[in-house]
């Protein structure tokens, strides 16, 4: 196929997905231009705290996650050190025998999907991570999971879109048009498919859209090797990622490969302030400290906020916009865009060419939201 008759894609950002989405498309022989009106891997993609992890609410999303785990490992193999990738495996802790029971049903389901697993009694789960609190009921260990620095990810993938043949264009874009879109200095660029993966900006250029920001905190410490050897979050975080409304903190920390441990989670709705705010940054390194009390003690270098694109459902949308031929999205993935950005890539380029997918696109289909999506149209 030749450069001039091969199908033309644009790609609207140049977060984890987006360029995820260019590396996938590039790489199935599209023509690819990429629109970032920032840098690349800014956003939400270098606000995250880069966690791999497997989550089961469910089917569709241990689904999603699972194949995208695979792929993160086939990605970083033979080149941990350029993502800063670390297989670290997640420790889910569990604060008491409520708690211990919804460890036994997470490890069963994951198990039944063919996911290594492992329960800890007290004793197990001190021996991995002494520095937790005493007095807990035990955990689960997901040995599979991992974790990443987003923003050099991005790169990569990119730079391997653009070794294909994909172009970066910097600029913001102000509206989608029939086969293109409108940049704010007046230029026009088109193609006959357009992607929509620019997280909680989506909503700009598409209001109707179910997705919402959710603001979240995040702050790292100084470097100190073997505080923690895994990533750890309470079971409780569950409940709190996928809350519609409030503000929720959650229990989770990271060893990242640097030495230095990141510090989350918080979940805020109704505004779009990236300000940090020290009520809400106290409450979640209180909590935090809560369960490693250690982590007082060790010295804050930085934090900072983000603004994660929350679907109304908890399941991003991936596939067609029911009510505009040639526009494509790619976005609504809440706090695991860096988790799935490669298996909605996969999945997204399968649909654009026809092509089966390792598992059903059906379930992240914004035609899953058509009558509210219509009603805009």
């Amino acid at each position: 196929m030749s450069t001039s008759s091969r199908e033309s894609a644009i790609v609207i950002g140049a977060g984890i997905v987006g360029a995820a989405c260019a590396d996938a498309l590039a790489a199935r022989g599209l023509r690819v231009t990429v629109i970032e009106q920032d840098a690349i891997g800014s956003g939400a993609t270098a606000a995250g705290m880069g966690h791999l992890v497997v989550m089961d609410d469910n089917e569709a999303e241990l689904a999603l996650t699972a194949w995208s785990l695979a792929l993160w490992r086939e990605l970083a193999a033979g080149q941990a050190q350029r993502h800063e990738y670390s297989n670290c495996g997640t420790i889910w802790i569990a604060a008491d025998e409520e708690e211990l029971a919804a460890a036994r049903a997470k490890a069963h389901t994951l198990a039944s999907h063919g996911l290594a697993c492992e329960l800890l009694d007290p004793a197990a789960l001190y021996a991995r991570e002494p520095a937790l609190r005493p007095g807990l009921a035990g955990g689960l260990l997901v040995a599979g999971d991992g974790l990443v620095y987003p923003p050099k990810s991005a790169h990569i993938l990119l730079g391997r879109a653009r070794t294909n043949g994909a172009t970066l264009v910097a600029g913001s874009v102000v509206r989608i048009e029939d086969n293109g879109v409108l940049l704010a200095d007046g230029s026009r660029h088109q193609a006959s498919i357009v992607v929509l993966a620019a997280g909680s900006r989506s909503t700009t250029l598409l209001p109707e859209l179910p997705v919402q920001p959710k603001k979240g905190h995040v702050a790292v410490t100084d470097r100190y090797p073997g505080f923690i050897r895994h990533q750890l979050v309470e079971l409780g975080y569950i409940k709190s990622a996928h809350a519609a409304s409030g503000e929720s903190v959650a229990f989770n920390l990271q060893p990242r490969p640097t030495g230095q441990i990141l510090i989350g989670s918080s979940r805020q709705f109704d505004t779009i302030d990236l300000a940090v705010e020290p009520r809400m940054m106290r409450r979640m390194l209180r909590h935090a400290a809560s369960f490693t009390p250690g982590l007082a003690q060790l010295n804050l270098l930085r934090c900072w906020t983000g603004l994660r694109a929350a679907s109304s459902d908890g399941l991003p949308l991936i596939g067609p916009y029911p009510v505009r031929r040639g526009l494509w999205l790619a976005t609504g993935h809440e706090g695991l865009g860096i988790t799935t950005s490669l298996a909605t890539a996969q999945l997204l380029a399968d649909q654009i060419v026809g092509a089966h997918s390792a598992i059903p696109c059906q379930p992240y289909l914004p035609s899953r939201f058509d009558k509210p999506a219509r009603a805009h149209a």
